[in-house]
């Protein structure tokens, strides 16, 4: 099969030609789970041989042949998944020493504004994940999608990803329509993640609120991180970190602006509402998250994390296929970590989290 793609438009305008590609593309991608398990649906490709493989990877996307045509038709502007292929991915991990990379979606997730769509984009991603878990042992684990805002159908997702397919965690993004992960709707779920203790990946998403405010200064460079503290923001005064504490809960990007904002968070834990939500104190919930290094691998992300946790509340993430996953690297090793604190971050967290990995 063809998994070579060339974009004729720019990536944010795609024309015919590649929404043309991208359906003969499908068309010979329908497959199921279980044929691609058997190995029947993947080329037999062999990687290069690594110079040293130790890293283990939290934060590495997935973009199933599915969701593609969803990000075409929404001219989302995201060439790197839109060309995403696991042969590609292959080839980058093993130039980077990547032994295991847990994938996800990155966002906008799978809800655009349909409830049936949703289910259906969370089944085939999570489906096509776990495929590829099996047809690449050792080298993938998954982090599920769960098509919230239904949340009867996450329920039910959560219950398939874990029993049927075994999934080391579930993703979730920051944010949903504008609810954050505390919002009482997503109650029923928090409750079911902590009866399994699961692990929960977050993913920052451009919210609604705050598009196009300043001008030729795209949502990303601001908004992935503001979400990012808006949703751990959301988590604390609502209570749910101090109801929930099972869940793991790793946020990307090093917590994104929550590091900074720390002094003010703990002047609102203070309050009478703040000490209801956190009778332990901010401080307390705030140290038992875990934080990646994706776009966060320099001295003016990584000194204030560090100034909240320990190095054994950071896991190596690289954000691929946005960001080079050897760079990633190279720029945790330059921060003057001891080799134990390295050693945990690159690989020994991650195995403390997703015992599986040992």
């Amino acid at each position: 099969m063809d998994r070579t793609y060339r974009i004729k438009g720019c990536a944010c305008c795609p024309d015919e030609g590649l929404l043309a590609s991208r359906r003969n593309f499908l068309a010979g991608a329908a497959v199921t789970a279980a044929s691609v398990m058997s190995g029947a649906a993947w080329p037999q490709t062999q990687s290069a041989k690594p110079a040293a493989r130790k890293l283990i990877d939290i934060h590495h996307h997935l973009s199933p042949p599915s969701y593609i045509p969803e990000l075409v038709k929404r001219n989302t502007n995201q060439r790197p998944l839109v060309e995403w292929t696991p042969e590609k991915t292959l080839e980058i991990m093993d130039a980077a020493g990547i032994e295991t990379s847990i994938l996800s979606i990155s966002e906008p997730g799978v809800w655009f504004g349909d409830d049936a769509e949703a289910r259906r984009l969370a089944r085939e991603t999570n489906d096509w994940g776990a495929a590829l878990l099996h047809r690449y042992p050792g080298k993938f684990g998954l982090f599920a999608s769960l098509p919230i805002p239904d949340i009867d159908a996450s329920l039910k997702e959560i219950a398939y990803a874990f029993d049927t397919l075994k999934a080391d965690g579930i993703c979730m993004m920051t944010s949903y329509g504008g609810k954050y992960l505390g919002d009482p709707s997503l109650r029923p779920v928090m409750e079911e993640l902590n009866r399994r203790r699961a692990v929960v990946f977050t993913h920052p998403v451009k919210a609604d609120c705050c598009r196009n405010l300043i001008p030729g200064v795209g949502e990303n460079t601001i908004e992935l991180a503001t979400d990012t503290a808006r949703a751990i923001t959301s988590l604390l005064f609502s209570g749910t970190l101090t109801q929930f504490p099972d869940i793991r809960f790793i946020f990307s990007h090093a917590g994104g602006t929550v590091p900074s904002l720390t002094g003010r968070l703990l002047a609102q834990a203070a309050s009478p509402e703040g000490k209801k939500a956190l009778p332990n104190g901010a401080i307390v919930e705030l140290r038992k998250l875990f934080y990646d290094t994706a776009n966060a691998a320099n001295p003016w992300a990584m000194a204030p994390l560090l100034k909240l946790v320990a190095a054994s509340q950071i896991v190596y993430g690289s954000d691929y296929p946005f960001r080079s996953p050897k760079d990633t690297a190279a720029g945790m090793r330059d921060l003057g970590f001891s080799d134990a604190d390295l050693q945990a971050i690159e690989r020994d967290n991650a195995r403390r989290l997703l015992p599986r990995l040992a």
